[in-house]
């Protein structure tokens, strides 16, 4: 297991209107390594980091391509050895997918764009004690119940499994994207039109919609890096 160091997977399709690690670079406070998966990138060695970022993607986890498959199976390894892993969006469902399969993820009945308040719960080790809001934007959840290991700790009206730790290991996976300022999502749901045409109605109802965000990115990030991996 590795003493040490934060790997971020970026999944982003388009950097054009996605940039995951620059966006937990701000964060964390520094610059991570990275992999950018869907390009073909290889993955480390399992025992090469002790914390993973497994961050969202524009695709469907209903749809997996192969070097998703790839990742998925790398994730279950790494939570295996104890490496502390956090999952946003498609990454949270990618962490479900590893240790539940593909069975743990369905579509939504609504999708979820915009500023969402999220009551924890249970803050897990990780989230804050209260509620706190962020910004979101999927079509998939996860299904509550899906494995035994999967502890929800936040639910809310367009979300079953808003936010989830597995078991009693170093696993998280947040639905929404905490790393996400306002003004970044207000320009990720501005570009989002050209990318779901079809969902034209509930981006202007985002877009119109109050911008509620409590700064909680940093919060979750210095948590998971003061996290003890192995």
């Amino acid at each position: 297991m590795s003493d040490g160091g934060l790997l971020v997977i970026d999944n982003a399709l388009d950097h054009e209107l996605y940039r995951p690690v620059d966006h937990w670079a701000a964060m964390v406070g520094f610059v991570p390594d990275a992999v950018h998966a869907p390009s073909g990138e290889s993955l480390p060695n399992v025992d090469s980091y002790s914390h993973v970022i497994v961050t969202g993607c524009e695709g469907s986890i209903l749809d997996l391509p192969s070097w998703a498959k790839d990742e998925s199976d790398w994730i279950g390894e790494v939570v295996k050895i104890g490496t502390a892993v956090l999952g946003s969006c498609w990454g949270h469902q990618l962490i479900a997918v590893s240790q539940a399969g593909l069975g743990s993820v369905r579509r939504a009945a609504k999708p979820e764009f915009g500023w969402v308040d999220i009551p924890i719960a249970d803050k897990g080790d990780l989230f804050p004690t209260e509620s706190f809001q962020t910004f979101t934007a999927h079509f998939d959840e996860i299904v509550e119940d899906c494995h035994p290991d999967m502890r929800t700790l936040a639910t809310t009206p367009g979300c079953a499994v808003q936010a989830a730790q597995w078991g009693d290991r170093p696993v998280w996976g947040i639905q929404a994207h905490p790393e996400i300022d306002p003004d970044t999502g207000t320009a990720f749901l501005q570009k989002a039109f050209e990318a779901w045409p079809e969902s034209a109605d509930v981006l202007r109802s985002a877009l119109a919609g109050p911008v509620r965000d409590s700064g909680a990115g940093k919060h979750i990030a210095r948590r998971f890096l003061e996290t003890q991996s192995g």
